[in-house]
């Protein structure tokens, strides 16, 4: 007999039928009648009960069946007579796969908080709360590549060990292969990595923005999906050392083509979330967000605005508001600045452009006033900045000087440069961190709940 999943289960009207379900015991209660077992199997959030009828299965039999145990259920589909589901199951045979001691077991009670459950990742996806940030994010990662994919687009697998710092943020993880107890030295004293396994340092990547780019050049729309990594000494509710970015980058796209693709996919992302994960995200309101749903709604429903990062500021000085911290032109902007003319001002999701080219990137196209770059953040609710993206320099000799201006190593990115020579044309993109949109999808307030093995300074663990 094949399992049937708790999903399908709990829509079936096939009444009487003979079925097998398999799944971890939420609950158990009962008299000395008949025992009920809430069973969930992880394809949903809503378990199926379970009516055990002790005049044909003994209660000896199963008195190992608690809360945590895996077990095998052979029944009949019958017409529920509580209230809560349609159907439930009553039990002919059952089978105990794997038995959970309830004085030990930490998931025994109900009310546990985020930060406990931290400490039980290996448990975690086990309650109602990660079992659905779960399967919302499997929801989203599979729309991303559907909208790609129905857009035409090819997705490019770009290195996860590299050798240059696409945001020049200095913090990486380095990789070696060298005895770390005994490092070979150069004729100057310092580390030889002559006889490190690339010959020369590397680390994991912060982005594959720039390899993104090469491929962009030969099919022209491609984007990536894959983990980054930050060395960032962070223990923020917003950072996280490992994580994913998905970046696409289009060819002949300027400015505004990058702008109308970020709207697009967002709202279709969201529009998904709330077309197929909706028990799910109706926990999440109720549990955690009153204003999820509503938010969510508030990004399909309305256009994003768009803005010059110099009308923002002239808004937010303007705006009487006390900040904690000051607004002043050439300043990047702080999470309660972005949010403020988000969430106060325009009262829906804000596209700021043309930023500062001292605070951005060195590969962001200069505008014509020498000042700014074709930069944009896309601006959420409750979130701050969700994407961020630019259009590329795609002029030699202004892309080498901006990378002298900054002081990066001209040789680490010849092959970057080299895309410039030969065939040079104007293109855009941007990047998305994959976590940043499952925390607002799912109203989380720690991006740490929102993936499920976290990396943090000092957790590595599980």
């Amino acid at each position: 007999m094949n399992r049937i999943k708790v999903k399908d289960l709990l829509t079936s009207t096939a009444f009487e039928t003979t079925v097998l379900v398999k799944g971890w015991v939420r609950t158990k209660r009962g008299n000395k009648n008949v025992s009920f077992i809430a069973l969930n199997d992880g394809s949903i959030i809503h378990n199926i009960q379970v009516v055990v009828d002790l005049s044909i299965i003994s209660e000896d039999s199963i008195k190992n069946v608690t809360t945590g145990a895996c077990i095998a259920v052979v029944g009949k589909i019958v017409s529920s007579q509580g209230k809560g589901q349609s159907v439930e199951i009553i039990a002919q045979s059952i089978e105990l796969y794997g038995g959970s001691d309830p004085e030990t077991y930490p998931l025994q009670k109900k009310g546990h908080s985020l930060e406990f459950l931290r400490e039980i990742a290996h448990l975690r996806p086990r309650t109602n709360t990660f079992g659905a940030v779960l399967r919302i994010r499997h929801a989203m990662a599979f729309a991303v590549h559907k909208f790609f994919n129905d857009k035409g687009f090819c997705y490019i697998h770009t290195p996860i060990i590299t050798g240059s710092d696409a945001e020049g943020a200095g913090a990486m993880f380095q990789v070696t292969s060298l005895d770390l107890n005994q490092l070979p030295k150069d004729s100057q004293g310092a580390i030889d990595y002559k006889q490190d396994f690339f010959g020369k340092p590397t680390n994991l990547t912060v982005s594959g923005q720039l390899e993104g780019e090469l491929a962009a050049m030969a099919l022209s729309e491609i984007y990536t999906f894959g983990p980054t990594f930050r060395a960032e000494n962070s223990n923020t509710t917003r950072h996280l050392a490992e994580f994913w970015m998905i970046e696409p980058e289009v060819a002949f796209n300027e400015l505004v083509d990058n702008m109308n693709l970020a709207e697009e996919f967002l709202k279709y992302l969201i529009n998904y979330a709330l077309q197929h994960c909706p028990d799910d995200l109706a926990f999440l309101n109720e549990m955690y967000d009153k204003e999820l749903l509503e938010r969510l709604k508030l990004v399909t429903n309305n256009d994003f605005q768009r803005v010059t990062y110099t009308e923002g500021v002239e808004i937010l000085k303007n705006s009487g508001h006390k900040f904690e911290y000051k607004v002043e032109w050439g300043t990047d902007l702080q999470s309660e600045h972005e949010r403020y003319l988000v969430e106060k001002h325009f009262k829906k999701p804000v596209i700021l452009v043309d930023y500062p080219k001292d605070i951005k990137a060195f590969y962001m196209k200069m505008n014509e006033d020498g000042k700014t770059v074709r930069a944009m953040d896309v601006l959420f609710p409750g979130i701050g900045e969700i994407i961020g993206g630019s259009q590329r320099e795609d002029d030699y000799d202004k892309l080498l000087t901006r990378i002298k201006q900054m002081n990066i190593h001209e040789e680490q990115l010849w092959w970057y440069l080299e895309t410039r020579k030969f065939g040079s044309c104007p293109h855009a993109g941007f990047g998305l961190g994959f976590e940043r949109l499952i925390l607002f999808i799912t109203g989380m307030a720690n991006i740490r709940d929102v993936i499920p093995f976290p990396r943090t300074p000092m957790n590595a663990e599980f």
